[in-house]
């Protein structure tokens, strides 16, 4: 979904993640490096590690068998919130419609959202699985920044990813 982060949003989102992470101990720099799909519950899902950072999505593999798959979607920052949209389109991942701020229009012509995870803060991993059919699809975040006047997609974060049958 197309998001407006306003100042004060993410002023508590910043406020949040670092008091998380003081009060866990929690490690908040993991690998910029993605490793491969790798099959889980020998039931022919599959797992892929995703990278958001600024300005990429870094997928460990770009592509995967149809079936069950299992996004493990790490924000690596270093300092914006981003999210994780997966969308079925045969367009091409740079040349999707957008409106006025450059986020992508998802309900565009020739785009089917998937699924997503909104708002994944710096240093967090979150998990999506989806039924993937064969066919085209754009892993992406489609958050507009109000107070830097960015859209991240066009921005560059986006990645294709192809589904075979």
């Amino acid at each position: 979904m197309y998001r407006v982060l306003q100042p004060r949003a993410l002023a508590a989102i910043s406020v949040v993640a670092v008091f998380v992470s003081a009060c866990t101990g929690a490690q908040t720099s993991p690998s910029p490096t993605a490793v491969g799909p790798s099959p889980t519950n020998g039931a022919g899902a599959t797992t892929v590690e995703v990278n958001l950072q600024e300005w990429a999505v870094v997928p460990a593999s770009t592509s995967a068998a149809a079936g069950e798959v299992t996004f493990q979607v790490t924000n690596t920052g270093p300092e914006d919130v981003h999210e994780f949209v997966v969308l079925r389109t045969d367009l091409d991942p740079g040349a999707l419609p957008v409106d006025e701020t450059g986020a992508v229009t998802e309900t565009g012509a020739g785009i089917e959202v998937i699924d997503e995870i909104e708002d994944i803060p710096v240093g967090e991993t979150q998990e999506l699985t989806v039924t993937l059919e064969a066919g085209k699809y754009v892993l992406l975040c489609n958050i507009y920044d109000e107070t830097e006047s960015e859209a991240h997609y066009t921005m560059g974060m986006r990645s294709p990813f192809d589904v075979s049958g």
